[in-house]
């Protein structure tokens, strides 16, 4: 592609800036009377048409403006990426939100969707904290009626699993809290591996029960990413331009089909390092979910122990001044949040 001067790429930024702002294409006359560029209308003209050719911008046809491309997001978005700052009142009155908060995983991460939403005004989605391997950490059992029990399965990061069982015979919760407690002492920790190799034991109960732990933590460690918690759906159907399209029916659907969203979200950041940003910017890399929308990702947690996913999803013209430094902030307060639950320490860094 061609390389942007210096006035091109002036230009293009404005252009795209005052786009995001008002939601309508941005002809020269425009640029002159609001932004009081020195350049004339001709000059901008020739100037658009320009970056028009090279792709960066486009002409709705039914308009002598011009609105942005993805390559011309992407282009704004690089320009900006580590410029973007969330004001310091923003910030403290976020963190004041957090430790503000009850404790636990299940708190912190509808609050931080709820965050996300709230400052970037599209929608948000957190996946709560995985281990990398994932280890046990205890489990309950709960007599309910008859044979059955339930089995709920925490493991070392929060992650919380609940199964129906039916045993061959009835069980006393004594019993039941009396199993529980050995296998909490004998699998504290343990992966998958290291609970497999565990010999055989002569207790029944206890042996069945530790066959089914072993397969709800292989499911778990198969599965893309853990519970998804997402917010601000309405935020995307007042945006301008935006509700009722195809484009957000296509979103929308993204958000509610959870497997199709964990699968995008572990393929767009497992190679990304722990605070690092991801921006998708419409249908790139075959997500055509994506067509005239945009992600921002972070991953949070704790390298080795724990991470997660957060971001928002909305139209291409969100505002990405906003929406980066916010994803950028809330995922560093979890990163602390996981760090301090998991290791005792109040700095990740």
């Amino acid at each position: 592609m061609t390389p942007l001067t210096d006035r091109q790429r002036t230009l293009l930024l404005v252009i795209i800036r005052d786009y995001i702002d008002a939601a309508v294409p941005v002809g020269s006359r425009r640029l002159v009377d609001r932004y009081h560029v020195d350049l004339s209308p001709a000059t901008i003209r020739h100037e658009m048409a320009a970056l028009t050719e090279m792709g960066y911008l486009r002409q709705p046809h039914t308009s002598a403006g011009r609105v942005p491309t993805e390559e011309g997001y992407r282009l704004f978005v690089s320009a900006m990426m580590e410029r973007a700052e969330l004001p310091q009142s923003v910030q403290d009155t976020i963190l004041h939100q957090f430790y503000q908060a009850s404790p636990g995983t299940d708190h912190w991460m509808h609050l931080a969707a709820s965050v996300l939403a709230h400052q970037s005004h599209v929608a948000s989605m957190v996946t709560a904290p995985r281990p990398d391997v994932p280890r046990f950490q205890h489990v309950e059992l709960i007599s309910t009626h008859g044979r059955q029990i339930l089995m709920v399965l925490v493991l070392v990061g929060g992650e919380v699993t609940q199964q129906l069982l039916s045993l061959t015979d009835p069980v006393l919760q004594d019993r039941l809290s009396e199993t529980a407690a050995h296998l909490n002492t004998v699998l504290n920790g343990k992966t998958v591996s290291e609970m497999a190799a565990i010999p055989r034991r002569q207790d029944a109960l206890e042996q069945d029960i530790m066959v089914l732990v072993l397969g709800e933590m292989r499911r778990t460690s198969e599965s893309p990413s853990g519970e998804i918690y997402t917010d601000g759906l309405t935020n995307m159907l007042s945006e301008p331009g935006f509700s009722g399209t195809d484009s957000a029916r296509r979103a929308l659907r993204l958000l509610e089909e959870r497997t199709t969203l964990q699968d995008l979200i572990a393929r767009s950041t497992t190679n990304s390092a722990v605070g690092g940003l991801q921006v998708l910017i419409g249908s790139a890399d075959g997500w055509e979910e994506l067509s005239e929308c945009s992600m921002v990702l972070a991953r949070y947690g704790v390298p080795g122990l724990a991470t997660g996913t957060l971001g928002v999803l909305g139209p291409m013209r969100m505002s990405y001044a906003r929406t980066i430094p916010t994803v950028r902030f809330v995922a560093g307060v979890l990163s602390d949040m996981v760090n301090e639950r998991m290791t005792g320490s109040q700095d990740s860094g």
